[in-house]
């Protein structure tokens, strides 16, 4: 049996990392192992594979001795493709008797020996990037309640890490807030949300209107980012969170060490006074009060020191608290929310 949506999705997980080339091509597997690590039993690793997220590696069997009851598929490699030797881990997987979780483009249910090994088995398999909702066509209007958005400087740059330590932050100061997922890793994290980048374009925009709807005047919701409006790849999700979520506030998620776009190597990446100047522009056609009101950088390539002289400088050039919110928490930048 195939399931469209991420709820159900029987817990804990071993996280396949297959043949990830590199730590970031596992962002999704990181992200359910920093957000929930109760959930993550350990890591399946093929030959070659050049991510580790420091969980115990373990065999098939060794997963469900210790408990785990899904295979998640925890790489997002682009272009979201199934590989041969991936369906044969995925095949024994099932047969061993695990549910199998993707986020990928190549939907588990279009794997017709997967699909067959499924119910032979009796395996649920759970397909989180595939639209479970007719979405509309959003129509602009402002609803009740606030919303920030994470805008990147590229892909993979931690907007969704940013809103979920916001998420956090507020709650732990007595906010009212609600963290919006709008991609694979964030709707295996929480069970919910929209899964973007497989909305049809006409509707992209209504579905975040739909995922965030009126609400108390004092909520947030805290919507997670996606792609950037200066990646040629993946501009058209980016915008469309813009003008779908209407939001309140913008922060600027960017990680300094990157020397071009993400899978784009003759790209320069666009520095955060131009994103902060052009997305604050498209999102005052659908919020004319929206503001720019933090600085959220990845420095997990830097030192401490060299990471907090670099946050100490964007901070005076832009007159806004600059942080990394997963090495020294949210703290500040739910302060700047907050005081909206």
């Amino acid at each position: 049996m195939t399931k469209r949506t991420a709820t159900m999705i029987k817990t804990p997980y071993l996280l396949f990392l297959g043949d990830a080339p590199d730590q970031l091509a596992a962002k999704v597997a990181q992200g359910i192992k920093d957000w929930r690590p109760d959930n993550a039993v350990g890591q399946y690793r093929m030959d070659g594979c050049g991510a580790d997220l420091k969980l115990t590696d373990m065999t098939l069997q060794e997963g469900l001795d210790a408990g785990a009851k899904t295979l998640v598929i925890g790489v997002a490699n682009r272009g979201g493709i199934i590989s041969k030797a991936w369906k044969e881990v995925l095949l024994a997987a099932l047969e061993a008797g695990y549910d199998l979780a993707s986020g990928l483009h190549n939907l588990l249910e279009d794997e017709p020996e997967l699909v067959a090994a499924a119910a032979k088995y009796g395996r649920e398999m759970h397909d989180v990037r595939v639209a479970s909702v007719d979405y509309p066509i959003a129509n602009g209007e402002k609803p009740t309640g606030k919303r920030v958005l994470a805008v990147g400087t590229d892909c993979s740059v931690g907007k969704m890490y940013t809103a979920l330590a916001l998420d956090e932050a507020l709650r732990a100061k007595g906010v009212k807030s609600t963290f919006r997922a709008t991609g694979q890793t964030g709707i295996l994290i929480t069970g919910e949300g929209v899964p973007l980048d497989a909305v049809v374009a006409d509707f992209m925009a209504g579905s975040i209107e739909y995922l965030t709807p009126d609400n108390d005047d004092d909520h947030w919701d805290i919507i997670e980012g996606q792609g950037s409006l200066f990646h040629v790849s993946y501009s058209g999700v980016t915008l469309a969170l813009i003008h779908g979520g209407q939001p309140d506030a913008l922060i600027i998620c960017h990680e300094p060490t990157r020397k071009h776009m993400r899978g784009l190597p003759s790209y320069t990446p666009p520095s955060i006074g131009q994103v902060s100047e052009l997305a604050l522009a498209l999102a005052k056609v659908a919020n004319a009060d929206c503001k720019v009101v933090g600085i959220s950088v990845n420095t997990q390539h830097m030192g401490d020191d060299e990471a907090r002289a670099y946050l100490a400088e964007l901070e005076a050039e832009y007159g806004m608290p600059a942080v990394d919110p997963f090495r020294h928490g949210a703290e500040r930048l739910a302060d700047a929310i907050a005081a909206l």
